[in-house]
């Protein structure tokens, strides 16, 4: 299993990103309202599709559109070769509910917050 590690963005200077290659189970931990950002890189030869899925995620109420069901997580769709896909995960708070994996065999991630 991956642990995919935050590099902290607060303060002034250079980072070195925290960067972590995807396996069959990826974790990391979501600090909601912080302005985390989740990186996807393929670096590999083909494309990768990779879904993000917090375990207790079921079903949120949207106003004007009523109950929506989140059990099968976020589909950040298919990576092609090469590709970078950047995930603001306040945007998709919904699906990141519990222990949250990340699917992707392959793909380089890298988790950046303040």
């Amino acid at each position: 299993m991956a642990t995919i590690t935050k590099t902290c963005m607060g303060g002034p200077g250079q980072r070195t990103a925290t960067e972590v290659t995807l396996t069959a189970s990826n974790v990391f931990s979501y600090e909601p309202g912080t302005g985390q950002i989740l990186i996807l890189r393929n670096p590999t030869a083909g494309a990768i599709s990779s879904v993000i899925d917090g375990a207790d995620g079921t079903t949120v109420s949207v106003p004007g559109l009523g109950p929506i069901d989140v059990s099968a997580g976020y589909s950040v769709g298919s990576i092609p070769a090469g590709a970078v896909r950047v995930v603001p995960l306040d945007s998709i708070s919904a699906y990141l509910q519990g222990a949250i994996n990340v699917t992707g065999t392959g793909l380089v991630a890298i988790l950046l917050g303040s």
